[in-house]
């Protein structure tokens, strides 16, 4: 009170009207507050909003990062469990076909431990083994290749050894030789034919 006093007297005794000085302090301070100085209270309500925005972005980011892990457990369970049933269907691809083989071998051993043997049962006994082995070769897709005479001659399939002297069209079959295999769409062997020669 004392200094506003002095102030007063001060402004007065150099000619300054004291309503004039205290409009002027009041435009100076109206005009700090203007400069971008913010109120306490505004700067604390600023830094929560950074803060809570920041706690959500971390947690955000751990919820990633936790996501990614699992996909990518996930993607290796399931390349592991390729690998595995990969190196099972190479171990065990002949399985189907052995378990039909094996009826086969044991008609071929039963025929040998009979002791009295006419031509007839040994001829029924192959006839019978063989019938065994036509079934295992069908249900495992092993076809034959036993082409026709006069067929054309099929490089993918048949085999031509010898070129012969024939009645029939030019490169067709003349006699087969052999009879070939296919696995399913695949040639195991070809059929060995003779081929009718040019006229």
């Amino acid at each position: 009170m004392q200094d506003q006093e002095n102030q007063e007297l001060s402004q007065q005794g150099n000619g300054i009207d004291p309503a004039t000085a205290a409009a002027a302090n009041e435009a100076a301070q109206a005009s700090a507050g203007q400069a971008g100085v913010p109120p306490t209270g505004d700067a604390t309500s600023a830094q929560s909003d950074l803060e809570a925005q920041l706690s959500a972005t971390e947690a955000k980011l751990a919820e990633m990062h936790d996501a990614f892990m699992r996909a990518k457990a996930d993607a290796e369970n399931i390349r592991r469990r390729a690998q595995e049933d990969v190196t099972k269907a190479q171990k065990f691809a002949i399985e189907s076909f052995a378990e039909a083989m094996v009826p086969v071998r044991d008609s071929l051993e039963m025929a040998l431990k009979v002791e009295t043997q006419t031509v007839e049962a040994i001829r029924e006994g192959v006839e019978m083994t063989l019938k065994q082995l036509s079934a295992a070769f069908e249900k495992n897709r092993l076809l034959e290749v036993m082409p026709q005479a006069g067929e054309k001659l099929d490089p993918n399939k048949h085999q031509a050894v010898a070129v012969v002297p024939s009645e029939q069209e030019a490169n067709t079959v003349v006699t087969v030789l052999q009879k070939g295999y296919m696995i399913a769409d695949r040639l195991l062997r070809p059929a060995i034919v003779t081929a009718a020669a040019p006229k």
